[in-house]
């Protein structure tokens, strides 16, 4: 089965316009597919926030891809406790996006829920 694409939030930046505008900052969060995974497109400057909204801790493994060092730093089974946030990142190209343009990521549980916000450069 193919992983499911989560929606990146765009950060609007210090000096927006747009926070006058009603819901301009408000960010997706998609549940984590537990049993397909989830991938998000590579944008180089990319923050990953999963909030467990369960009554369990349930865990997030983000998939590293070896870097020109030949190193690689999967975050794997990263336990998020019931009621809690975590914040990962910003997520760089190089050594996190896999060969077909995605970063990874797979939550053991529904409950994860996934927003992954684009930060300016």
């Amino acid at each position: 089965m193919a992983r499911t694409t989560l929606t990146k939030t765009t950060a609007l930046g210090a000096y927006s316009a747009s926070y006058a505008t009603a819901n301009a900052a408000d960010a997706t969060f998609t549940a984590a597919d537990a049993s397909n995974g989830n991938q998000f497109v590579a944008g180089n400057n990319d923050l990953v926030v999963v909030r467990n909204s369960g009554a369990s801790p349930y865990t997030l493994t983000i998939s590293s891809v070896v870097d020109p060092y030949a190193r690689t730093g999967d975050i794997t089974t990263y336990s998020i406790g019931a009621g809690e946030y975590a914040v990962f990142g910003p997520f760089r190209n190089v050594g996190w996006m896999q060969s077909d343009g995605y970063v990874y990521l797979t939550g053991s549980n529904a409950s994860l829920l996934i927003g992954v916000i684009a930060l300016p450069s």
